[in-house]
């Protein structure tokens, strides 16, 4: 059965924030890991998951810095991860499986944006290698303590900007085609989108369900590194002041907003028994059609909602899951 992507309605919209769509949830008992879960809407999904009872793990690149975002939140444990790097991402998976513990949640929140062509050390385009493959390899490793968790969700932090571009299967890391930062950007985030389509179809049998976000236009955090000021006010994400824009009808969001949609499929039971669906605002999010031939830009604000076909496609889905199994070198770990 092909996922209904139609609002609950949830009740919640935009302008709420992570604490609001988790409050009075008790996840006492539970265990999540965060990627990303020291920076930006990544700190503040930890915060409110830990608030609630939840023992939160987060794998950190870098440990100092991580120990300082994360100094005072209880319930909070770091790991050393690299998502750059498959072995230490085989590592880290490595080490959380010999504690026994069984997995709830894991929120793929971790990314990098628009960064210039940069390739890891297998050759691969930098911003598919992070954003996806090391999300699709530590997610597959984990895979036995998600089946554990009896009821496990995995939530694939993506984007608005998966319509930059659909997964180009024929050259995905741009070793025939010309290079463009937003449109590798827009792939990568395609590519969550149907990574938790296909993680849903296979963790089902084993309740494990899998979602895909948009969480809004944050400006603050570290993901606009590679944008200029001018990129920045042009696409009016700044006030005249410099401050950050909070403009729903725009989709720009403060953090705690950021990390709402975050949180609310980690945890919210408004999803129970559903799954491999796109959401925004706190609810799930309508399947929209491109005018055929439509190029989308940086700043643009012509489609502010809704998630592309191309994003949601079974065929796409299942030939991702096989291309990134193969460029990981590794066999489908998903089956016993």
């Amino acid at each position: 059965v092909l996922p209904v992507q139609q609002p609950l309605p949830s009740g919640f919209g935009p302008q709420h924030t992570a604490a609001e769509v988790l409050a009075g949830l008790d996840l006492t008992g539970k265990v999540a890991i965060v990627t990303g879960g020291y920076s930006g809407i990544g700190t503040e999904t930890t915060r409110v998951l830990a608030a609630a009872g939840a023992q939160v793990i987060v794998p950190a690149r870098d440990l100092a810095k991580a120990s300082a975002a994360l100094a005072g939140i209880a319930g909070v444990e770091i790991g050393a991860m690299d998502l750059a790097d498959p072995a230490s991402i085989d590592a880290f998976a490595d080490r959380f499986l010999a504690t026994g513990r069984p997995l709830h949640i894991l929120v793929n929140s971790a990314g990098i944006m628009a960064c210039p062509l940069t390739r890891d050390a297998r050759g691969y385009e930098m911003q598919f290698a992070v954003n996806h493959l090391g999300h699709f390899q530590l997610t597959t490793r984990l895979w036995p303590a998600l089946v554990k968790a009896q009821g496990a969700r995995v939530v694939a932090v993506s984007s608005l900007g998966h319509r930059y571009s659909p997964v180009v299967f024929d050259d995905i890391h741009y070793e025939g085609r010309s290079y463009d930062r937003m449109e590798a950007y827009g792939q990568s985030k395609t590519a969550n989108i149907l990574f938790a389509y296909e993680a849903d179809r296979r963790g089902r049998p084993d309740g494990i369900r899998a979602f895909s976000l948009h969480p809004g236009r944050i400006i603050d955090t570290d993901l606009k590194r590679h944008f200029s000021d001018e990129d920045l006010k042009a696409a009016g994400a700044f006030d005249a002041a410099g401050n950050p824009v909070v403009d729903h009808s725009r989709g720009f969001k403060s953090v705690p907003q950021g990390a709402s949609t975050s949180a609310w499929c980690a945890a919210s039971p408004q999803l129970d028994g559903l799954g491999g669906l796109y959401c925004e605002n706190n609810d799930v999010a309508v399947a929209v059609e491109a005018p055929v031939g439509t190029v989308y830009k940086f700043g643009d604000t012509t489609m502010n909602h809704g998630v592309l076909s191309y994003a949601i496609d079974s065929e796409n889905a299942a030939r991702l899951w096989e291309v990134s199994e193969q460029l990981l070198n590794h066999s489908d770990i998903t089956k016993p």
